[in-house]
């Protein structure tokens, strides 16, 4: 399959990351993998692009974090929705969701030729 554009994955990764997190309490690298395994490998998350939305997102307040131990035995970060995060979750779903309406109507017109 197809991977999906960098410029496209940036643009929805507050929702994927949120999305993710609404469904389990999962570390960063888990947090990727859902998202590569559930798009059928289209979206992938580099590091450099995780983190830095993961801390914009506690930053927020919309995560928070907490030291765990992986299944692999290591100390990781272990990032959860909060209440605000839930709220701002629904907000781009709406966003989203309708985004996706616009550009449904746009790629439906015919082609004047």
């Amino acid at each position: 399959m197809k991977k999906i554009r960098k410029e496209l994955l940036q643009g929805t990764l507050d929702l994927l990351i949120l999305k993710v997190l609404a469904t389990d309490k999962l570390h960063g690298w888990d947090i990727s993998k859902r998202i590569q395994i559930v798009s059928s490998e289209r979206l992938i998350l580099k590091q450099g692009s995780l983190y830095p939305a993961l801390h914009r997102l506690e930053n927020r307040g919309w995560i928070e974090a907490e030291w765990g131990v992986s299944e692999a035995g290591r100390s990781a970060k272990f990032y959860s929705l909060t209440d605000k995060g839930r709220l701002q979750l629904q907000e781009e779903k709406q966003d989203w969701t309708s985004f996706i309406e616009a550009m449904e109507a746009v790629l439906s017109l015919k082609e004047f030729i």
